[in-house]
């Protein structure tokens, strides 16, 4: 076989393998995401329980870069904080090697059945759910063809003196030589985005006899270096602090946990080797048609063992970690975001349903806080007779449509791509909930057009009118704020609020309208006025209407 061939061959077998990958994750996050999402709401700031919460979300979809994503994500949206975020992409570390493993276990003779199976269930079954089984069977299928196709690619050269010349620099015995295999494997999982599949290429080089074990181990440290790469891109574009800071940390002990193995990495060897004899793997050196046969169990062994101590050593460390990543965080990522910023999507999540949905739901408990912060403003200053505050409502009206206009499309985005019924329930809401808020913004520029003409034309009210108007004002604005941190993160006995403010807002513009009229009757109050103070009770019932359609998606009652 030419060059040539050998290169298309293994970067075939490789693209078949990142495909199956990818498959597989998909199909386990359609299968499962629902599930995922709530699992790793729930993490509590135990950093045990976030470390296995982690491992076990990872080794279900085989992905720790979407496990990552979506941690990043969670970061961003407030749902947790950097000890939280960091114990779990620990474990996400973990998980990832459940891959190696099964890698380890060369199933090849089952891919070629699994694709069959997989491509029948994919696209010939009319279940919904057995779509989803049938890609993730398919991806195991292409993830081991992928292996085999390498495997075939590869074997020719294993002889070639010029091959076996080039690989002899990536033996792992000197310094130099560790250095060299750390910084491919880091260069190589930076290109590829996957350190499973960079794993998976390292464990066919070693088993054709092209790497040795510790070459092949000292390749795996630097691919564990190169997938940090994911969550740095997560952060791309991001405002939000803490989420460097989580991307941060997870290089740090990364980079961290491979120079300290680095100092020891004879004795790493020499454990990882007896560890996998004690555990039945076989004779390392053991050669089976041409093929080092147990030499990928070894070396799946050594990347659980390598994340296990790290995992282990910097849960201990935790909070120094956090402290460190709080250090280097970079400046210009601003604690506040400001309100008036039109909301940044990245594309990136298009692939991660999950990670996507809590993104954008961040944006619009942001949108909620602008409009929350416009109705305060416009109440104030209405008080205080400031109509210069009060024309600020036309540039937050504007920067509301401009918001709710981004959203929604974003939002059609996220439809437009692979997502299970219960993520098209949720993003059916969030539209529910973009256009209310967008509307209570549409209120709340009524009543400051009125409060300027009430100013303007020194229109006087009675004292009981203008208590009247400040009760349902502030009753307006504790439903805007109960359904905007609940948008975010539901608190319990929330539906039940939500229908008691509904009320009250209702009940108050009902009495207070009568009132209004028996003013009218005994002439306390001006026609004018009264014009003015129907509308506006008006308005603020409205808002209350709108903040209920949202408490109604939140609650999942109304898509």
């Amino acid at each position: 076989m030419t060059i040539t061939g050998v290169i298309i061959q293994t970067l075939g077998g490789l693209g078949l393998f990142i495909l199956g990958m990818k498959m597989m994750t998909d199909g386990l996050q359609m299968s499962a995401g629902d599930k995922i999402k709530k699992i790793l709401s729930a993490v509590s700031s135990n950093r045990v329980l976030g470390c296995a919460t982690g491992a076990g979300v990872t080794a279900i979809i085989q992905s720790s870069s979407a496990t990552t994503v979506m941690i990043i994500s969670f970061v961003g949206a407030g749902l947790m904080n950097i000890q939280q975020a960091v114990s779990v992409i620990l474990g996400a570390n973990i998980g990832t090697t459940v891959t190696a493993q099964m890698i380890a276990f060369q199933l090849t003779s089952a891919a070629l059945p699994a694709i069959a199976i997989g491509v029948l269930l994919k696209f010939f079954s009319k279940r919904r759910r057995y779509r989803y089984i049938g890609e993730i069977i398919l991806g195991f299928g292409l993830l081991f063809y992928g292996m085999t196709v390498m495997k075939h690619g590869l074997g020719p050269i294993r002889h070639d003196p010029a091959f076996v010349d080039f690989f002899t620099q990536f033996t792992g015995d000197t310094m130099g030589s560790r250095l060299l295999c750390v910084a491919t494997g880091a260069i190589l999982t930076i290109m590829v985005q996957s350190s499973s599949a960079t794993v998976g290429l390292t464990m066919t080089l070693a088993m054709q006899g092209l790497l040795t074990f510790p070459a092949a181990m000292a390749l795996v440290l630097g691919e564990n270096i190169g997938t940090t790469i994911t969550a740095q891109l997560a952060t791309i574009g991001s405002n939000n602090t803490n989420t460097h800071r989580t991307a941060n940390a997870h290089t740090m002990f990364n980079v961290i946990g491979v120079c300290i193995m680095f100092m020891i990495f004879p004795y790493f060897i020499t454990f990882v080797e007896l560890a996998s004899s004690a555990l039945g793997a076989g004779p390392l050196t053991e050669v089976v048609n041409g093929d080092a046969v147990n030499i990928s169990r070894y070396i799946a062994n050594g990347h659980t063992a390598f994340n296990v101590v790290s995992a282990v050593i910097f849960l201990i460390f935790l909070p120094w970690l956090v402290k460190l990543a709080t250090l280097v965080s970079p400046e210009e990522a601003h604690e506040e975001q400001d309100l008036l910023q039109l909301p940044k999507f990245d594309n990136r999540y298009l692939d991660n349903p999950i990670a996507a949905i809590t993104h954008v739901r961040s944006e619009i408990v942001r949108m909620a806080e602008t409009s929350l912060v416009t109705l305060n403003n416009t109440i104030e200053a209405f008080e205080k007779k400031d109509t210069k505050t009060l024309h600020k409502w036309h540039r937050y009206e504007q920067h509301l449509d401009a918001m709710q206009h981004g959203i929604i499309i974003h939002l059609t985005q996220i439809f437009q791509g692979e997502v299970n019924p219960a993520e098209a329930k949720e993003l059916s809401g969030m539209m529910r909930m973009t256009n209310n808020v967008e509307r209570v913004g549409d209120s709340v520029e009524n009543i400051a057009l009125i409060f300027e003409d009430i100013i303007e034309d020194r229109i006087s009210f009675s004292e009981k009118a203008l208590s009247d108007i400040k009760t349902i004002s502030q009753e307006s604005v504790a439903f805007l704020i109960l359904v905007k941190d609940a948008i975010q993160r539901k608190p319990d006995h929330f539906w039940r609020d939500a229908q008691i403010k509904e009320n009250n807002i209702d009940i108050m513009r009902e009495e207070m309208r009568d009132d209004h009229i028996h003013r009218l009757q005994k002439g306390i109050c001006s026609d004018d006025a009264g014009l003015k103070f129907s509308d506006i009770l008006s308005n603020f019932e409205k808002i209350g209407d709108y903040c209920y359609n949202i408490a109604q998606a939140v609650e999942g009652i109304k898509y």
